[in-house]
């Protein structure tokens, strides 16, 4: 795999009526691809469980592939054999593959507070392109892959308003809200997650992008505790993105974070550290969270979230994002 070009083959237009996921891929793939080249992208989802038979979330990355089984069954997570071989063998027909280019993963309904843990160490990283700027990626050693590809249109609006600005990332997971910021003009980023893991990734997708650690300060803390520490600072900044987990009980943090019992006490923290004409985006990915704007009298609350949900994504509720400003 060539790091420095997009990657999106051209399939066959062959219908198969034996499989209807085989062809509701091709028809997909065909379609977002036409998108891909114009905006110079070789990541995105192929098939969102689209047909109630196929469970599948798939997403391609530069000519590997992720395929997600949705199981609802606490007891089994493996995807049953004759589902596995289908989408396997559609995957491989269509594109040219082999098996090795195909990673399973597995989504179980949890508890809720059980964590996703580090799956194996093969250290398999790759490169791909998004709106031509490049991240690491690794389908093989954690649950999630290092970038998360519904966040793509909100990743591009943040880019979009970072020209001179000062921009903070919080649960800033692997940077790439810094990043594209940076690529989009950032006077100055700064990422701030608890992982060691995840910022030295996060400095790994600056420099891949030749871009100065020097102005994109990436720091490993806790983000509540960061957000009182730079509070009695002063600092201050134009663009605040923040995408926390749903639940996070780390050894690493003082205390337990819940989104829903959590949120007012995080945005009001963030809102010290925001310029008079300055932006928030605030998403979640947990389906029950809701927002209550009576807490936040002072500000213009928008929800943008159909604006920050991409094509390639079928199902509207995958995330949703929330753009704060305080009122002038």
């Amino acid at each position: 795999m060539n790091d420095d070009h997009v990657f999106l083959p051209l399939v066959a237009d062959n219908e198969d009526k034996s499989s209807p996921l085989k062809n509701r891929i091709r028809k997909n793939y065909r379609h977002v691809r036409k998108w891909a080249k114009r905006t110079t992208t070789d990541c995105f989802r192929i098939y969102d469980r689209d047909i109630k038979e196929y469970p599948l979330a798939i997403d391609f990355y530069s000519g590997e592939f992720s395929v997600h089984y949705f199981s609802y069954n606490p007891e089994s997570d493996e995807p049953p054999e004759d589902l596995k071989n289908e989408t396997e063998q559609a995957l491989c027909t269509i594109f040219d593959t082999s098996l090795d280019h195909i990673y399973w993963r597995t989504r179980i309904k949890r508890a809720k507070t059980q964590q996703y843990e580090k799956r194996d160490d093969q250290k398999t990283f790759f490169t791909v392109h998004e709106y031509g700027v490049k991240f690491k990626v690794n389908l093989l050693d954690y649950l999630d892959t290092g970038l998360f590809l519904d966040h793509r249109e909100t990743r591009q609006m943040v880019a979009k308003l970072s020209k001179g600005k000062r921009v903070l990332n919080l649960f800033a997971y692997t940077c790439s809200f810094s990043v594209h910021a940076a690529i989009g003009g950032a006077s100055y980023t700064k990422s701030i997650d608890m992982s060691n893991t995840y910022t030295e990734w996060g400095k790994d997708n600056f420099l891949l992008n030749s871009l100065s650690l020097k102005n994109n300060d990436v720091v490993r803390m806790d983000c509540l505790r960061f957000l009182d520490d730079e509070i009695r600072t002063g600092t201050k900044y134009d663009i605040i993105v923040i995408d926390p987990p749903t639940i996070s009980r780390s050894k690493k943090m003082d205390q337990m974070f819940d989104i829903q019992q959590d949120y007012v006490s995080l945005l009001s923290k963030a809102l010290k550290l925001l310029e008079s004409d300055g932006v928030i985006f605030f998403s979640t990915n947990f389906r029950k969270f809701t927002f209550d704007d009576a807490f936040f009298e002072t500000c213009d609350i928008i929800d943008i979230s159909k604006k920050t949900i991409s094509l390639d994504f079928h199902n509207q509720k995958i995330h949703r994002c929330w753009k704060i400003s305080k009122k002038l």
